[in-house]
């Protein structure tokens, strides 16, 4: 007998491109995971109301390694058959919850904007449970952006725990870099607060962002890289100019988790 879908159903918003920036940074970051395994497949795990988001992370996926699979997931049965006409050939969508059920284990997961409606306590638990369904070498990425993608958060976890967190976001649409604050992810949302790790991050990052005004004039993104930079000499950035340049920044998990300084 079937095990029956673990979790509720979001309320399924979802807008073409929305997750545009997390998927250019998976396929970059994990491409190489992608290419070595035998059998790629990613989830995407609530893609809500409509498919888009499961459409656009094949097409994506396929960049970095064209003979990834993608299976949609959605705990909401109307939503599974809504989106049956858009399954094709390395697409499909199936109905289920967090037991993310696969017949392979993912090489991805992808959960973006699922968790928020959960309490803080829960994620934990679903972050287990989720890391546990991975192939070996699995990547689950599990965030939160808005309704039109322009500022996004996610927390990279691999079969140990998390890894990463990643801020990104349209540098045009930026005022100073905890704007991105509203969009952390739930496991952080709630530490935004003086004496949490988190809150130092962003609140370093805003007065480097200040004095990288000078680069204002060469444009945001010049004005983000010497930020980043500057961040970097006392926060564990993971990553490079060439990801700085797109108008993300990595850093480890261990230095944000909360209560971890």
């Amino acid at each position: 007998m079937r095990q029956r879908p673990i979790g509720t159903a979001t309320r399924g918003t979802t807008n073409p491109n929305r997750l545009r920036r997390m998927d250019r940074w998976i396929a970059a970051v994990h491409g190489p995971v992608l290419r070595r395994a035998a059998t790629p497949v990613a989830a995407d795990l609530g893609y809500g109301a409509a498919p888009w988001t499961a459409v656009e992370l094949l097409d994506r996926l396929r960049t970095a390694e064209p003979r990834t699979a993608v299976a949609g997931i959605e705990i909401d049965p109307g939503r599974v058959a809504a989106a049956q006409p858009y399954a094709r050939e390395g697409l499909t969508f199936v109905h289920g919850g967090f037991e993310v059920p696969l017949e392979v284990r993912p090489t991805l997961i992808r959960a973006a904007n699922v968790l928020r409606q959960y309490d803080e306590e829960r994620v934990a638990e679903v972050w287990a449970r989720l890391c546990s369904r991975l192939a070996p070498d699995g990547l689950l990425v599990e965030g939160t952006c808005d309704e039109i993608g322009r500022r996004h958060v996610w927390v990279a976890l691999g079969r140990e725990g998390p890894r990463t967190v990643t801020f990104a976001t349209r540098l045009g649409s930026l005022d100073r870099p905890s704007d991105l604050a509203e969009r952390l992810p739930k496991a952080l949302i709630h530490r935004n607060v003086p004496g949490e790790p988190v809150h130092a991050f962003l609140r370093d990052f805003d007065r480097a962002w200040a004095a990288a005004s000078p680069y204002a004039s060469l444009g945001a993104r010049q004005r983000w890289i010497a930020a980043v930079r500057a961040v970097a000499g006392d926060w564990p950035v993971t990553d490079g100019v060439r990801r700085w340049r797109q108008g993300e920044v990595t850093v480890a998990w261990d230095a944000l988790r909360p209560g971890g300084h």
